[in-house]
């Protein structure tokens, strides 16, 4: 007689004292740093540059997709090097949106954006006709990397492929993406993508008071994307995902259908990535093929591995740690930060297969 299969339980790195922590130091970047920039002024040491808040924002959608890259390889154990694409799909959304709302604001006076009339195109595209709506560019967002997402994974779980021939596969994914994207006939901007955003829903982007509404609503989808994938892995679900990781086999013995749970998580981390890209849009006012590099990709991942996978909060760190330090080698030594980000992976993989979460949860135990 087969031995019943027991799902596993939540047995987080962090204790309950470390996640209020943890979701503490969320709700203070959502609310300290615009009271700050409100109430002290420009000049102070409290008071964040633009630049700053900028960095913050962006370095925050990174996290988003960390969070999202930690759901589908931490708890669920399936690797994907094609984020990077769900990520690029959310902010070309956006993009085509914040394209046709310069309008008339343009330097040829057309509803058409200005590369469209430069390459003398008479009429829009079909896949642009509701990009003047913001409602429809809020479903495309969700929609576009998720419907790929879903059809995408769909055949590749059903065939039963995983392991490192399923990474391959998205990257390649990702390069194929890349690769039409650069195509001036698809009438997504060519290699030059979409940029000199002027406004969204007839309000400036280019103003401080934007900027900080911008800051606001990221670091608000990261804080409820970290509270919808917590309540997600403590429950059952997340338990059938980790079943999934150790021991699939034996789960589908057990009478479970692995396809609907691996396609749920796959699909809804890539609606994610398609939230932080739109995000990031808004905020860094470009947005171009260079973003499905299989290269950005494995960043996702290297920030995942680096704050520690399965634990939720450790991608974000790792999204920070990463991202600081690259903001600042690339300015200061930009000769060696690909060096530098190699040998990072290399060495998490070898010395802290737990990331830095656990390397502090080894010390905290070390002491006691």
């Amino acid at each position: 007689m087969s031995t019943p299969l027991l799902l596993p339980s939540a047995k987080p790195l962090l204790t309950r004292q470390g996640w209020a922590v943890w979701l503490l130091a969320l709700v203070l970047l959502c609310a300290v740093v615009p009271l700050l920039n409100l109430l002290v002024a420009p000049g102070s040491v409290l008071h964040l540059s633009d630049f700053a808040v900028g960095l913050l924002a962006k370095i925050m959608c990174y996290a988003i997709c960390a969070l999202a890259m930690d759901l589908i390889w931490g708890y669920t154990g399936i690797l994907s090097l094609g984020h990077g694409l769900f990520f690029a799909l959310g902010g070309y959304a956006m993009g085509m949106y914040l394209m046709r709302q310069i309008g008339h604001d343009g330097n040829y006076n057309s509803d058409l954006p200005d590369f469209m009339v430069f390459l003398d195109w008479k009429t829009l595209p079909w896949h642009w006709y509701l990009s003047d709506s913001f409602a429809a560019t809020l479903l495309l967002v969700l929609a576009a990397p998720g419907v790929l997402a879903l059809v995408f994974g769909f055949f590749a779980f059903r065939s039963r492929i995983k392991g490192v021939y399923f990474s391959i596969i998205t990257q390649a994914m990702t390069f194929a993406a890349m690769l039409l994207f650069f195509r001036n006939e698809t009438g997504f901007g060519g290699n030059n993508g979409f940029t000199d955003f002027k406004r969204i829903l007839n309000i400036p982007l280019a103003t401080q008071d934007m900027r900080m509404r911008l800051f606001v609503l990221t670091s608000l989808a990261l804080l409820l994307f970290y509270l919808l994938a917590r309540f997600l892995v403590q429950s059952k679900f997340g338990r059938v995902l980790q079943a999934v990781r150790d021991a699939e086999s034996r789960l589908m013995f057990s009478g479970y259908s692995t396809l609907g749970y691996k396609l749920s998580i796959w699909t809804l981390s890539a609606m994610m990535c398609g939230v932080a890209g739109a995000l990031y849009v808004t905020q860094v006012g470009i947005i171009n093929p260079s973003e499905m590099s299989p290269a950005n990709s494995i960043e996702i991942a290297i920030w995942a591995a680096v704050g520690g996978r399965a634990t939720l909060i450790g991608p974000i760190l790792g999204a920070f740690l990463v991202n600081g330090a690259k903001s600042w080698l690339t300015v200061a030594y930009p000769e060696i930060w690909l060096y530098f980000l190699g040998a990072l992976f290399i060495g998490v993989t070898l010395f802290l297969p737990e990331g830095v979460v656990g390397l502090v949860k080894k010390l905290r135990g070390g002491r006691a």
